[in-house]
C-alpha cells in the first residue's frame, strides 16, 4: 500500500499553504505560461517592465529589448561561470542597468522590480518547475523571474534531512540547469525540521538556518515562524537590494554573499533608529565569529542607498593604528563603492569638513586633534568597533565634539563585563532591554551553527621546584644590597615570567606540542598556533621546534622594537605585506605553514578557519582571551570544534569571561547622573590640594608650584588615592562630551601625579646587574617532571555555555552542577554515596585555601571519571545486551561480501559511540538526532558501509528504540 505521507504533501503543501497568506499567489505549474526550456517567464516581466517604466510603457516594443538582453546573460552562464552571469543579473534587478530609452537616446535605467511598494510586483509561488531533465520543488518568482529555489524532503525517514535537499540544489540543479540560478537571490532546503538557506555555490557548511529558536519539538510547527518570516516577498526583495554583495574570496574567486539572519535584524534596527530620529545611539553585541564585519557592510550599503537619509557620511571606526583590519579587507574585497579608508588625520579633517558624503574607514586615533566641532550634520552615521575598547581615554571624547549631531553605534564581539560599564553608558539606550539595540551570544553561535564548540584539553605542567637551595644561593648573591633592592631582586625572580621561561620546561611542552599537532591536529588537515608568555617565549619555542620539525612548518609573528636584539630585528621585523603574506600561506591548506607562534598578535582579526587548535601559554582575561580562543571555532570543512591545549590553565577566565550581571549594567545606564555628580566632587577633592595655584602657568615653574602643595609623603599617599578614584570616574564617563570643559584640568593633574610617582629606576638598575645570575640559578633548581595529559576535556558547548551564564559561575561551579545532578540519579546507591561524601570533602578542602583553582579542577575532573566510571558499571547489563543483540542480529541479517567478518567489532563500535553522544530524551531534540546519525555515519564510513541507505535507516531504527 502506498504511504499516505510523502515530501509533496506534506513538507512542500504545508510551506505553499503558508506563503499563501503572506503576499504569494499560488498558480500551479501547468497554468503558468512557459515552456520547458524557459527561464524566465516574458509575459509576466513585460507586464511589470511596462507598469515600472514610463519609457517602455510609451513604447512596450522596448520590453522585449531588455528581455532579449537579460536571456543573453542567463546564456553567458555557460561560458563566464554561474557567479559572474549572476552578479551580472542582480544589477540588472537592483536597477543598477540602463538602456537609451530617453529623449535623443539618453541612457535612463531600467526597473525590473519595485522595491518602494512591494504590493506593486507580481509575485507567485508554483511547484514541480518543468526544466526538462530537472524539476525543482518550489520556486518563487517575482514579475517572471525565479529568484528563490526550494528543495523539500521527507520527513519520514530519519537519515534523510535539508542537507540531500542542498546538495541537491549545490551539487545536481546548479550544474545540471544553471540558467535556473542565475536571477537567484538564494535557495533553501527543508525536511520540515530543519531549515537552511544558502547562496548559489556556497559550500553547504556555509548553508545557514534563519532565526532557528530554541524549539527541542520535531514537527512541522517548528519551521513555520521561520517560512512565514524570511519567504516573505519584502524580505527577499530587501536581501537582495540590501544584504547581498560579490566579494573576491581567496584564490582571486568571485564569491556571492548574502546575510546571516541576526546580521539582516542587527542591520534593520540600526537603519529604523537612524530613521526614527530619537535615540541617537545603541549597541550590538554579536559574538565572535558571527559576522560582525559584514553587518557593518551590509548597514553601510543599505543606510547609503536608503532614500529617506538625504546621502548620508557612514564612518566606519576601527580601533588599531592600522587599518589592515579584517573590517577594511571585508569591504576592499567586496568593491563597495564611495568607500574611503583615511589614512592620516589630516585627511580626515578635510573630509569632515567638506562635508564628503562617503563611507569612511578610519581609526579612532585620526581623532587626536579633533578639537573643535568638524561637521555639524544630524545625517552622519557613526559604527564603531570593538567599543569596549576602542573608547579609552581622549579620543572618544574628541570624536563625540567633532560630529556633535551624529549617530553613534557600538559593536562588540564580546560580551560586556563589570568593567566595562561605560560601553553601556556610552552606547546603550535605556529603551534598549538589557542595554543591546541587538544581541547574539556564544549560545545564539552554536545553535546556529555560525560558530563551533570550544574544547578545552588541559595539560597540567609538573615541575620540581628546588626552593631551599634557590634561595641559598640567591642570598650569597644579595647579602651585600640594600633591604630594597634584595627585596627588587626577590620580587622579580618570583614574577611568572621566571617560572613560564624556563629553558627544561619550553622544551618538554614544545615537544609535547608537536607530538599532539602530529597526533591529532595535521592528520585532519587543520593548522596551529601557539601563544606564548611573552616575545622572547615566542622566540624560544621557535628555537625547540626547529630542532624537530623542518624550519618552514613554523613561524613567528610578533612585533619587533628598536631596542630588540639585531636578530630579532633580521628575522622577524616584517613589513605589512610580508606579514600578510605568512597570513596567506598559514591559510593555504597546501602551504608547508603549519604552526604560527605568537604571543599578542593574530589574537584579534585574524580569519583563519584552517586553524583549529591554539597551544596556550600565556595567561589572558576577558575580551582579550575570548577574542583569541574564537580565533579557532570558525567553521571549516570536516571541523567539528575548535581545540585549546592549555598549558597554563585559563579556563576559569573564559568562564568568568562569558558571565556578567545584566542587573549591574542596566543600573549602570539608569544611575549615570549619579556617577557624573560623584565626578564633579572628586574633581573639586583633587583641585583642593593646590589652592590658589595658576594652572595654565607651563614648564617647571608651575610644575615646582604644585609639587610645593604636596609637602610629605603622607599628603603625596592622600593625593594619589583622591586622584585614583578621579581617574576611574573620568574612565567610566568617558567619552561624554561633558568632560570637555574638565579636560585641561583632569590632565593638568594627572601631570602632577606622575611628577610625584616614585620611579622604578633603581629596581631596574639592580636587575640588569644580577638578573641573569639570578635567573641561571631559579633554571638550574628547577625540574620538569611530567606533562599530563590524562586530565578530562572540557566541551564548551551551547548547553555548557548556558549553565555557564545561568549559574553566574566558572568552570569549578559548572563540573560541580553536572556531578550533583549525576550523583542524584543514584542517591540510594552505596557507592554513589561515597563519591558524594568525597565531593563535599574537596569543595570543602578547596574553600578553606587548601587546593588552588588548577588543583581544584584536575582532582573535580578526576573524581567526574570515577563517577562516569560508576555509572557505566550501574547500566542494566539487560538492556546493554538487548540493544547489542538486536544491532548484532541486523548485521548478521545484511550480510554481504564487503561486510567484514568481525560484526562484533561494528556492533561494539555503533555502541560505544552512541552511548558517548546520546544524551536522556536525544530522540525528540534536533541536536540530539543529528549527534547520533553523525555518530553513526562515521562509524559505517569506518567498514565503508557508509552507502548503504536502508542499512543506515534500519540501524538508526534500532538505535531510537533502544537507546
Amino acid at each position: 500500500m502506498k504511504s499516505k505521507f510523502n515530501e509533496q504533501n506534506t513538507v512542500q503543501q504545508y510551506i505553499i499553504n503558508l506563503l499563501k497568506k503572506k503576499g504569494w499567489n499560488y498558480i500551479p505549474p501547468q497554468s503558468i505560461p512557459r515552456k520547458t526550456t524557459d527561464i524566465i517567464i516574458d509575459s509576466y516581466l513585460k507586464e511589470a517592465l511596462i507598469k515600472l517604466n514610463p519609457s517602455i510603457k510609451e513604447k512596450p516594443d522596448r520590453a522585449d529589448e531588455v528581455i532579449y538582453k537579460l536571456r543573453a546573460i542567463l546564456l553567458s552562464v555557460h561560458s563566464d561561470g554561474l557567479v559572474r552571469a549572476n552578479e551580472e543579473f542582480t544589477s540588472w534587478l537592483k536597477g543598477e542597468r540602463s538602456m537609451p530609452f530617453g529623449r535623443n537616446n539618453q541612457h535612463v535605467t531600467v526597473h525590473l522590480i519595485d522595491f518602494e511598494n512591494i504590493h506593486n510586483n507580481h509575485c507567485v509561488i508554483t511547484e514541480e518547475y518543468d526544466l526538462g531533465i530537472k524539476r525543482p520543488d518550489i520556486i518563487l518568482i517575482i514579475n517572471g523571474l525565479p529568484l528563490v529555489v526550494g528543495e523539500c524532503k521527507t520527513p519520514l525517514r530519519p537519515a534523510i534531512s535539508w542537507f540531500d535537499g542542498a546538495s541537491q540544489i549545490n551539487e545536481d540543479y546548479e550544474l545540471s540547469i544553471p540558467a535556473l540560478f542565475v536571477p537567484n537571490v538564494f535557495s533553501f532546503a527543508t525536511e520540515g525540521k530543519e531549515f537552511k538557506y544558502g547562496s548559489i555555490r556556497a559550500p553547504l557548511e556555509k548553508w545557514s538556518p534563519w532565526k532557528n529558536d530554541d524549539c527541542n519539538i520535531i514537527n512541522l510547527n517548528s519551521i513555520e515562524p521561520v517560512i512565514r518570516d524570511m519567504l516573505r516577498p519584502e524580505v527577499i526583495l530587501d536581501i537582495l537590494n540590501n544584504f547581498t554583495i560579490f566579494a573576491t574570496g581567496r584564490k582571486n574567486r568571485k564569491i556571492k554573499i548574502i546575510c546571516r539572519h541576526q546580521q539582516y535584524e542587527a542591520a534593520n534596527k540600526i537603519i529604523e533608529r537612524v530613521i526614527e530620529g530619537k535615540t541617537r545611539k545603541g549597541l550590538i553585541w554579536h559574538f565572535q565569529g558571527s559576522g560582525k564585519s559584514l553587518l557593518m557592510l551590509f548597514t553601510a550599503q543599505k543606510l547609503r542607498l536608503h532614500p529617506h537619509l538625504k546621502s548620508p557620511t557612514v564612518m566606519i571606526v576601527v580601533d588599531r593604528l592600522e587599518l589592515d583590519t579584517q573590517i577594511t579587507s571585508t569591504f576592499n574585497a567586496s568593491d563597495v563603492p564611495n568607500t574611503i579608508a583615511v589614512d592620516n588625520r589630516k585627511e580626515l579633517k578635510e573630509l569632515l569638513e567638506r562635508d564628503i558624503r562617503k563611507i569612511i574607514i578610519t581609526t579612532i586615533h585620526k581623532f587626536k586633534e579633533a578639537d573643535t566641532v568638524l561637521n555639524e550634520r544630524n545625517n552622519i552615521i557613526v559604527m564603531v568597533d570593538e567599543a569596549h575598547r576602542t573608547q579609552e581615554g581622549d579620543l572618544g571624547i574628541r570624536m563625540r565634539t567633532a560630529l556633535p549631531n551624529a549617530f553613534f553605534f557600538g559593536l562588540t564581539g564580546t560580551p560586556i563585563n563589570k568593567k566595562d560599564r561605560n560601553t553601556f553608558i556610552t552606547f546603550g539606550a535605556e529603551e534598549d532591554e538589557r542595554g543591546y539595540l541587538s544581541r547574539y551570544s556564544f549560545e545564539d553561535s552554536l545553535r546556529d551553527e555560525a560558530t563551533l564548540p570550544l574544547h578545552f584539553e588541559p595539560r597540567l605542567v609538573e615541575m620540581h621546584i628546588d626552593r631551599e637551595t634557590i634561595d641559598e644561593e640567591i642570598s650569597t648573591i644579595i647579602d651585600d644590597l640594600s633591604e630594597e633592592e634584595a627585596s627588587e631582586i626577590s620580587k622579580r625572580a618570583g614574577k611568572m615570567a621566571t617560572i613560564v621561561r624556563n629553558p627544561e620546561r619550553i622544551k618538554k611542552v614544545a615537544e609535547d606540542i608537536i607530538k599532539h599537532y602530529r597526533n591529532s591536529v595535521d592528520p585532519e588537515g587543520f593548522k596551529a598556533m601557539v601563544v606564548s608568555y611573552d616575545r622572547q617565549s615566542c622566540v624560544d619555542y621557535k628555537s625547540a621546534f626547529d630542532k624537530i620539525l623542518p624550519e618552514e612548518y613554523t613561524d613567528i609573528v610578533m612585533t619587533v622594537n628598536q631596542r630588540d636584539p639585531v636578530e630579532w630585528k633580521k628575522r622577524w621585523s616584517r613589513k605589512k605585506e610580508e606579514e600578510e603574506e605568512i597570513r596567506n600561506k598559514f591559510n593555504d591548506p597546501d602551504s608547508s605553514l603549519k604552526i604560527l607562534i605568537v604571543t599578542a598578535k593574530l589574537l584579534a582579526g585574524f580569519d583563519a578557519p584552517i586553524l583549529q587548535t591554539m597551544y596556550m601559554d600565556k595567561i589572558l582575561k576577558d575580551h582579550t582571551l575570548l577574542q583569541a580562543v574564537c580565533r579557532t571555532n570558525r567553521p571549516y570543512r570536516d571541523k567539528t570544534h575548535g581545540l585549546i591545549v592549555d598549558y597554563i590553565g585559563i579556563f576559569d577566565n573564559i568562564a568568568k569571561t562569558l558571565t556578567y550581571n545584566e542587573e549591574n549594567i542596566r543600573d549602570a545606564i539608569n544611575n549615570f547622573s549619579l556617577v557624573r555628580n560623584t565626578f564633579y566632587e572628586s574633581m573639586d577633592r583633587c583641585l583642593r590640594y593646590f589652592p590658589h595655584i595658576n594652572r595654565t602657568i607651563p614648564g617647571y615653574e608651575g610644575l615646582i608650584a604644585a609639587q610645593e602643595c604636596l609637602p610629605d609623603n603622607e599628603t603625596r599617599d592622600e593625593f594619589a588615592a583622591d586622584y585614583s578614584i578621579l581617574s576611574k570616574l573620568w574612565e567610566a564617563i568617558s567619552p561624554d562630551t561633558m568632560l570637555n570643559k574638565y579636560r585641561a584640568d583632569y590632565k593638568w593633574l594627572t601631570h602632577v601625579y606622575e611628577s610625584v610617582q616614585p620611579a622604578d629606576g633603581q629596581g631596574k638598575l639592580i636587575w640588569h646587574a644580577l638578573g641573569a645570575k639570578t635567573l641561571e640559578i631559579i633554571n638550574q633548581n628547577i625540574q620538569v617532571e611530567a606533562i599530563r595529559d590524562d586530565l578530562e576535556k572540557i566541551v564548551l558547548d551551547k548547553e555548557m555555555v548556558e549553565e555557564l551564564v545561568k549559574n553566574n559561575s566558572n568552570a569549578h561551579k559548572m563540573i560541580e552542577i553536572k556531578l550533583i545532578t549525576r550523583l542524584r540519579k543514584h542517591r540510594e546507591k552505596q557507592k554513589f554515596i561515597a563519591l558524594g561524601k568525597k565531593l563535599e570533602e574537596l569543595k570543602e578542602r578547596y574553600e578553606q585555601g587548601f587546593l588552588n583553582s588548577l588543583e581544584y579542577l584536575k582532582t573535580l575532573l578526576s573524581l567526574a571519571r570515577e563517577v562516569l566510571e560508576a555509572e557505566r558499571e550501574a547500566d542494566s547489563d539487560d538492556e546493554r545486551n538487548k540493544a547489542k543483540a538486536a544491532l548484532t542480529e541486523l548485521f548478521h541479517e545484511t550480510k554481504n561480501p564487503k561486510t567484514p567478518k568481525m560484526i562484533e567489532r561494528i556492533v561494539d563500535d555503533i555502541d560505544s559511540m552512541v552511548r558517548t553522544v546520546r544524551f536522556e530524551g536525544w530522540k525528540w531534540t534536533n541536536a540530539g538526532e543529528r549527534e547520533v546519525k553523525q555518530a553513526l555515519r562515521k562509524t559505517l564510513l569506518k567498514y565503508k558501509l557508509h552507502k548503504e541507505q536502508d542499512l543506515f535507516d534500519r540501524a538508526y531504527a534500532y538505535l531510537k528504540e533502544y537507546y
